[in-house]
């Protein structure tokens, strides 16, 4: 049998068995006293506003305030999906009839405490099918993977091998467990804080823009992955088409051997490819913002940091960093300033500053490390540090969105690109803050339903969001393509 999940926001392989069992990790729950709630009807605050997960609250989550027709008509790619309430049965315009049925789902369900039951090859004729699955599961985790050429639930109906995957989104999964080595807020592993937080807002910034320019895609949904880190998903029709070894050639384009302090065998070549160019102007303001002062990572707020730092500098630059040395312990300088005045000290070694010329002993790999130092040490903290093999394969399975980490009891929300440097993991809503929210809402204003549940909870904002600047465009999109594809269709004749 094939292992269920080993760490939160692990993916699945194509060709894992259909059901495995293990034992469960010690949730948030365990212990915990139970909630008020005892069916979706029930008034829903828990009798102790700690517990951020327990069966109750996720029943009731599921009950009440998952998006489930946000989520079918985004993977129906069907424009007739895009009013609530029709599931787009078959004979459909694009391809809810043919695509959604064809959608794979895993499900992390915990029949009995203690033993969790990992589900692969499910699939849902609908909407509804897919809702009265969840709502009778009550999965602790959801996955969703390709798009197959037959329905994944027939699987063991099926010639061996005959199961063939047609097509899936282009998937990126970024962690802070990777930036470990570069974390010096005290964090690690499975722990995060704002301030290490402020790396998965730089990454989201250059994957984003990287994507959009580099490879003209358009429909990106960017979100939170419940804990310690985010997901992209990029879903136009030419990236869902993409072959594994298009997909790994997209993913290897935005991989940097980063090195470290130990190896700096990490060099950028030259001439510098647009790309990083791009990149840096992104990367530099935040790293001198977020990671250079005390209140980042500190890696010039003390001495003992400043030369930590310099020790990196390439060996031709030990004067400068010598001098500079020197002159910081006189002076109280703030980090940026010492930033600004160490690149001015080495760029006039290479003649790169005013009229300074540069020094006539240097060979031309030691001009070009010394011009390069800046960006590889600003790259080495804020470049985006990609799970790869997560992109490379149209067969993995990745952490369905809107789902809940049973470890924070979070909401795997949307972010919006736009923001993505305000974003605060800690300020998004627990199962208990919700079902609190609902409350609260309900005793002053009744059971309004006339509105979803989940617009009476502060899940309103980033769902309306998705809704207005990703779900809207992308089915208009799909729309545009339906009309040309149909007038096409007409002049053939």
């Amino acid at each position: 049998m094939g292992a269920a999940a080993t760490n939160d926001d692990e993916e699945f392989e194509f060709g894992v068995d259909t059901t495995s069992t293990k034992k469960a990790r010690t949730s948030s729950s365990q212990g915990a006293p139970s909630t008020s709630t005892t069916n979706a009807g029930n008034k829903s605050s828990p009798a102790d506003a700690s517990v951020v997960f327990s069966p109750e609250l996720l029943a009731m989550y599921y009950s009440r305030l998952f998006p489930y027709h946000m989520l079918y008509s985004w993977l129906s790619y069907d424009p007739a999906t895009a009013k609530p309430g029709n599931n787009a049965k078959a004979g459909s315009s694009l391809g809810s009839a043919c695509t959604f049925p064809r959608r794979e789902f895993s499900m992390t369900i915990e029949p009995q405490p203690g033993n969790e039951v990992y589900i692969r090859y499910q699939s849902f004729l609908s909407q509804d099918e897919l809702m009265e699955a969840i709502q009778k599961r009550r999965p602790v985790k959801i996955d969703i993977g390709a798009v197959f050429n037959y329905p994944p639930k027939d699987n063991k109906s099926l010639p061996s091998g005959k199961l063939q995957t047609q097509e899936r989104e282009l998937v990126f999964d970024i962690d802070l467990t990777d930036y470990d080595d570069v974390r010096n807020c005290g964090c690690s592993g499975a722990k995060i804080c704002g301030k290490c937080w402020k790396f998965m807002g730089m990454a989201i910034k250059v994957m984003d823009e990287g994507l959009r320019k580099d490879f003209g895609f358009k429909n990106l949904a960017w979100f939170y992955s419940g804990r310690r880190g985010v997901h992209c998903w990029v879903c136009d029709e030419s990236a869902r088409k993409l072959s594994n070894d298009a997909r790994s050639a997209v993913a290897s384009y935005f991989e940097v051997d980063l090195g470290s302090e130990k190896n700096k065998n990490f060099h950028i070549t030259s001439p510098v490819h647009p790309t990083l160019s791009r990149a840096y102007r992104v990367l530099e303001p935040e790293f001198v913002k977020d990671v250079l002062p005390e209140e980042g990572h500190g890696i010039m707020s003390s001495r003992k940091m400043w030369t930590k730092l310099l020790t990196t500098l390439p060996e031709s630059c030990m004067s400068v960093a010598d001098k500079l040395d020197k002159k910081w312990q006189k002076e109280n300088s703030t980090p940026r300033e010492k930033w600004v005045e160490l690149k001015k000290g080495i760029m006039t070694l290479i003649g790169k500053t005013g009229h300074a010329k540069a020094q006539k002993n240097l060979s031309n790999s030691e001009r070009v490390k010394i011009e390069h130092w800046p960006m590889e040490t600003v790259f080495r903290y804020t470049y985006p540090r990609l799970d790869i093999n997560v992109s490379k394969m149209q067969n993995h399975l990745l952490k369905s969105p809107f789902c809940v980490h049973p470890k924070t009891g979070r909401v795997c929300v949307p972010i919006e690109v736009d923001s993505a440097d305000c974003f605060d993991p800690f300020a998004v809503p627990t199962l208990a803050q919700l079902m609190t929210e609902l409350d609260d809402y309900e005793a002053e204003n009744g059971k309004d339903e006339s509105i979803e549940d989940w617009q009476k909870t502060s899940l309103k904002g980033p769902f309306e969001n998705f809704q207005k600047k990703f779900l809207k465009p992308l089915l208009d999109e799909e729309r545009r393509i339906l009309r040309e594809r149909r007038e096409m269709s007409i002049a053939s004749w």
